[in-house]
């Protein structure tokens, strides 16, 4: 107790108001520094979890950033399961987490999806027209669009206006089609591009303020 200072004194509530940029808190004589928020872009690897941490010991997307100079407290924005590649986005920013995945914004999330099947009119018109597990959780996709397809297998161009877990996957299984790959491309404005797997950048302040629909002054 007695440890943390405000303009040089005493507080034991940690409830007490401060002015940042204004107000001086210290622990123990340390002056307390205002973490930086960053904002990063990874293109996740297939295997990989998007925990910090996994009580079975598998490996996780934060491997990707060891030794880098990054603040802690770093978490994954919305979802990408453990089979599941692509675009997944990184911070230390709650409020623009949320931004980002709230159902009400409409960011759109496209994903490149590989099934075991050649998908016809019938098939994208149900996936668009979605439909409602057992748990009575309604599933559909925004848009499908052919990309290209093969004698036993096809790909094709997902986007979602909302992320539910495992979205495209149920979706489709419900449909009875068995999804063989699935890569996220985008998020919004963002594009996964050229990144190589398992590497990652930080966003300009620009392309934080677009993803989430606010203002770039928000972003400073």
């Amino acid at each position: 107790m007695g440890k943390v200072t405000l303009n040089g004194v005493v507080k034991r509530n940690p409830e007490t108001p401060t002015v940042i940029g204004v107000d001086k808190v210290a622990v123990e004589g340390k002056p307390v520094k205002e973490v930086r928020h960053v904002y990063l872009m990874l293109n996740k690897p297939r295997g990989l979890i998007t925990t910090a941490a996994d009580e079975q010991g598998r490996s996780t997307v934060f491997e990707c950033l060891q030794g880098k100079d990054l603040p802690p407290h770093l978490s994954a924005v919305g979802r990408l399961d453990m089979a599941s590649e692509g675009l997944l986005l990184v911070t230390n920013d709650n409020q623009w987490a949320t931004a980002v995945t709230d159902p009400n914004n409409h960011v759109d999330k496209v994903y490149h999806v590989q099934i075991n099947r050649v998908a016809d009119e019938a098939l994208i018109r149900d996936m668009i027209k979605g439909i409602t597990t057992d748990e009575g959780e309604h599933l559909a996709a925004k848009k499908v669009t052919l990309l290209r397809s093969g004698p036993k297998n096809c790909w094709l161009e997902v986007t979602l206006d909302e992320g539910k877990n495992r979205h495209i996957r149920k979706l489709v299984e419900e449909l009875n089609v068995e999804v063989m790959r699935l890569v996220r491309v985008s998020i919004g404005t963002l594009q996964l591009g050229k990144l190589e797997k398992g590497a990652w950048r930080y966003l300009t302040a620009s392309e934080a303020a677009r993803v989430a629909k606010v203002e770039r002054e928000k972003m400073r």
